[in-house]
């Protein structure tokens, strides 16, 4: 959009002190976002709560929408945008998607300057065409937004039917009479931003206006400094969808799939000392630091070492096992069946029964060596979870393991979703890594052995991971985790719907 004839003034330069008492309203996409276009959000939608075949017909649609954007209206564009994305979908099921997945990617697209003025504001108010119901837990959470006025969606019986509730999609004048009518109690708001002309009849009612230019290369705004730390997200997909990393991975998952069963027949069915090697040739890498110990000779009585690992993917104890070129079992706190059934090492289900749990670990360590991941569920972000304590309190032979991976296209974990399709996504990434790193084994004198508290062991061995990786040591539990993003607890269900296991593009 050309700005030579704007009245309104760019958004640099508008001042932010001094106005903790003002009132701000601005727009989203290409405003408040850097990015002017709200298809990969729309995307992210259609993908996680719709699966692969509403992400094919909204990619189908998106020219329909750009042409109606276009040459009729951005009304019009809009409008097809949400019946591609929402006809048919559950409103529970969008909800959970704004609420548990949309951040992560919103808050990476934060423009600075805009960010500047709208944190810097006493009262928060952002107008949008996105379908308040995308965007208001984003705002109202991690921004800080008092109130959002966005396009409402029509549904009937739970379901969205992929039409739009009057006053219509808010836009233009709609933008300017919603603005009129929650504000008409109050003094007109001090500050208004915009990016294109559209923004114009809503922006000339506040006292102060500036206009986001287009076509300016900035760099979002750094997570640490939003109001609210994104610690935990869901969702299958890594990358923010766009038109062409849409396409790419619609074409990407034929392959895939096959792809993920290979990979994951190869490490149940070979022997453990040649899985490391089966892997790399079938592109998967396994990155191996630090000298891990000898396995437990059970003739001389030795009882087996504890492997202490940070739990990025339910995999974390494959791997390891992997890198150490012998099956380590594990225990866990809740696996699929599936999971359970194409696993090349023992798994054992803690009963969250403090006195039987500890029983079987111990006996556990008798047999020999065993993994233990005590933050009970996976992070994501740079950040580990409180380590439970129970694990130093059982032996003193004690190896902290500092797991990490990287995926490039599908994200290894759900919480909302089906846990048994979680190794499957994490093995459809063209070129999964994990990095295996060996630390030191806990010196005596920092065990319970020597009198230390179980807590402070456990606190301790939580630090060093956090610094050999970089992260940051949280309080956060499964609960809090699992409270977040899916509503519950975090207990897998015995037998999972027979619908979620025949989505496994759309957990």
């Amino acid at each position: 959009m050309a700005n030579i004839d704007c009245p309104f003034p760019p958004v640099d330069k508008c001042e932010s002190v001094g106005r903790e008492n003002q009132a701000v309203v601005a727009d989203m996409d290409g405003t408040l976002l850097i990015g002017r276009s709200s298809f990969p959000y729309f995307a992210l939608v259609a993908f996680e709560a719709g699966g692969i075949l509403r992400l094919i017909l909204l990619l189908l649609a998106s020219p329909v929408a750009g042409i109606l954007y276009y040459f009729i209206s951005e009304s019009a564009g809009i409008r097809v945008l949400i019946f591609a994305t929402f006809a048919g979908m559950k409103v529970s099921s969008i909800e959970s998607v704004a609420r548990a997945v949309l951040p992560k990617f919103y808050s990476s697209d934060l423009h600075p300057e805009t960010w500047r003025i709208f944190s810097s504001c006493g009262k928060k108010c952002v107008l949008t065409a996105n379908p308040r119901i995308m965007v208001e837990p984003f705002l109202k959470e991690y921004l800080g937004a008092d109130m959002v006025l966005g396009t409402e969606i029509s549904t009937y019986k739970g379901r969205a039917t992929g039409l739009v509730d009057g006053p219509g999609v808010l836009v233009g004048k709609n933008k300017a009479d919603a603005l009129k009518k929650n504000f008409e109690a109050e003094s007109s708001p001090d500050i208004g931003i915009g990016d294109r002309r559209t923004d114009f009849a809503f922006m000339a009612l506040c006292k102060e206006s500036y206009l986001v230019p287009a076509a300016q290369e900035v760099q979002p705004v750094s997570l640490d400094r939003l109001p609210k730390p994104i610690v935990f997200h869901d969702g299958r997909l890594v990358q923010k969808p766009s038109p062409l990393m849409a396409l790419l991975t619609i074409l990407w998952i034929p392959i895939a799939f096959p792809l993920a069963c290979l990979r994951i027949a190869a490490g149940a069915l070979l022997p453990m000392s040649l899985v490391y090697y089966a892997f790399r040739a079938l592109g998967v890498r396994v990155i191996i630091k630090g000298t891990p110990p000898p396995p437990a000779q059970k003739s001389s009585g030795q009882t087996g070492v504890l492997f202490v690992c940070s739990h990025r993917t339910l995999l974390d104890p494959i791997f390891l096992s992997a890198a150490l070129g012998r099956p380590i079992p594990a225990v866990t706190y809740s696996l699929s069946r599936l999971s359970e059934i194409i696993s090349p090492i023992k798994t054992v289900r803690l009963n969250r029964d403090r006195v039987k749990d500890s029983k079987m670990i111990k006996n556990l360590l008798q047999e020999g060596d065993l993994a233990i991941c005590p933050e009970g569920t996976t992070c994501r972000e740079p950040f580990l979870l409180r380590f439970s304590a129970l694990f130093a309190e059982l032996t003193d032979e004690l190896v902290p393991v500092a797991m990490n991976n990287r995926m490039s296209m599908f994200h290894g974990t759900t919480a909302r979703g089906w846990k048994g399709m979680d190794p499957f996504y994490f093995f459809m990434n063209p070129s999964p890594v994990y990095e295996v790193t060996f630390l030191n084994k806990l010196p005596q004198e920092l065990t319970c052995g020597a009198g230390k508290p179980s807590h402070d062991v456990a606190n301790y061995i939580q630090r060093m991971i956090a610094s050999t990786l970089s992260y940051e040591c949280t309080s956060f539990t499964r609960k809090d985790k699992y409270r977040a993003l899916a509503g519950n607890d975090g207990t897998v269900s015995e037998k999972p719907k027979l619908a979620a296991a025949n989505k496994i593009m759309g957990c």
